[in-house]
């Protein structure tokens, strides 16, 4: 399996396939880094440097290691190693990371699944969502974040050849706002600590993400292999690849946004849906469906999140996209959706707040706002599906 020949395609696959790995950092960081290009597919590159807080990157690390930092059946990630000061962890943060996972646990119940990780980073991301959730959570997810990022460093800084550092990535920096030479990524805020990214490498994650993907899945699968586990634990690679491509099976529940929108509808608002085009009127079932559906990303922003035909959504569109023409058709009913949205103060500050996490240049006090929260939607969620070459409907 080769990524697709080009100068930083070349980087990216001797990293992944030749370069010495005692941890499998370096197969995390880049993984990492083609999400979050992943996630942002609409940003437009200039010949400028690109900001991805490390704290992003390590929100990302929350979900691919989450499976292996169960406390019950540990999965290791490198070797362990007596010193002075006792036995090294395989991954640095790996206690921060079992932390988190009681905290969580104690803060949701249920039955436990590899995918917890993505679901817990996803809520934590939106402050609407994330204000739900009790203070003994959000310490832990800060020192997990806090400890990832500094282990971050390590890979960043001996990507590349044997030997040499910094020649792949430079050294992290602190983003500051009105910087003309960096582009941040929605929601870099100034003093975070960033890895600046390239236009070159930045588009080259984007235009072979699939193979990026696909690489880093299966060389990750390779390593852990190899690596000794605990006495009778015996791993195969079917075991790792169902882990670490394990996706969210719950849904957190959205009974916050529902009932604002039956408000809405008690006050008279008619939404369309936006793949039958027939009307959700209040006493119809519909869904809120998540455009961009769980399956591919837990996202639970606003934009999101559109009442649907519950038949439909249920039984047609489930977990695939629409089709680029459906989007176009779709694009009008969203920015109706969103302009009803925005007569609830409520519903709008949550949107303009989730809009501002994902969009770049998008303000509530645009004139035309709903429209141009639609557009922009309509053309992320197409870039998505071309991207990662998803199903559609």
């Amino acid at each position: 399996m080769t990524i697709p020949a080009s100068p930083a395609g070349s980087t990216i696959s001797t990293i992944l396939r030749h370069d010495a790995k005692v941890t499998s950092y370096k197969i995390a960081l880049l993984r990492a880094i083609n999400d979050v290009v992943l996630t942002f597919p609409d940003m437009l590159v200039e010949e400028r440097l690109i900001a991805i807080p490390l704290r992003v990157l390590a929100a990302s690390w929350v979900g691919y290691y989450w499976p292996f930092a169960d406390p019950g059946l540990p999965i290791r990630q490198g070797p362990q190693s007596l010193r002075t000061q006792g036995q090294t962890q395989d991954m640095a943060f790996r206690p921060a990371l079992q932390e988190l996972r009681r905290a969580w646990q104690a803060a949701t119940g249920g039955v436990p699944h590899p995918a917890d990780g993505y679901v817990l980073t996803a809520e934590l991301r939106t402050p609407r969502r994330s204000a739900t959730y009790p203070p003994a959570l959000h310490t832990a997810y800060g020192r997990t974040l806090k400890a990832i990022a500094n282990t971050m460093l390590q890979p960043i800084k001996y990507a590349g050849q044997r030997g040499e550092q910094w020649t792949v990535f430079s050294r992290p920096e602190i983003y500051r706002a009105g910087d003309t030479n960096v582009t941040p990524i929605p929601g870099t805020l100034p003093g975070d600590r960033c890895l600046m990214l390239t236009a070159e490498l930045w588009r080259t994650f984007r235009d072979v993400s699939l193979w990026v993907e696909a690489l880093c899945v299966h060389e990750w699968c390779l390593f852990t292999e190899r690596v000794e586990q605990e006495p009778g634990r015996p791993l195969n690679r079917g075991d790792i690849y169902e882990l670490l491509t394990s996706r969210p099976e719950n849904r957190r529940p959205l009974t916050w946004e529902r009932n604002h929108i039956e408000v809405l509808l008690l006050e008279g608002a008619t939404f369309i849906c936006p793949w039958t085009e027939q009307p959700i009127v209040l006493g119809r079932p519909y869904d809120l469906d998540h455009i961009l559906p769980v399956a591919v990303a837990p996202i639970n922003e606003l934009w999101n999140l559109i009442p649907a035909d519950a038949t439909f959504n249920q039984h047609v569109k489930r977990d695939r996209l629409p089709s680029r023409e459906r989007l176009l058709r779709a694009e009008p009913h969203l920015a109706r959706a969103y302009k009803h949205y925005g007569a609830s103060p409520a519903l709008l500050t949550v949107l303009a707040d989730d809009v501002g996490l994902r969009f770049r240049g998008l303000s509530r006090t645009d004139p035309g706002f709903s429209n141009l929260v639609a557009r922009s939607v309509t053309r992320f969620v197409d870039q998505v599906g071309t991207y990662r070459n998803l199903a559609r409907f």
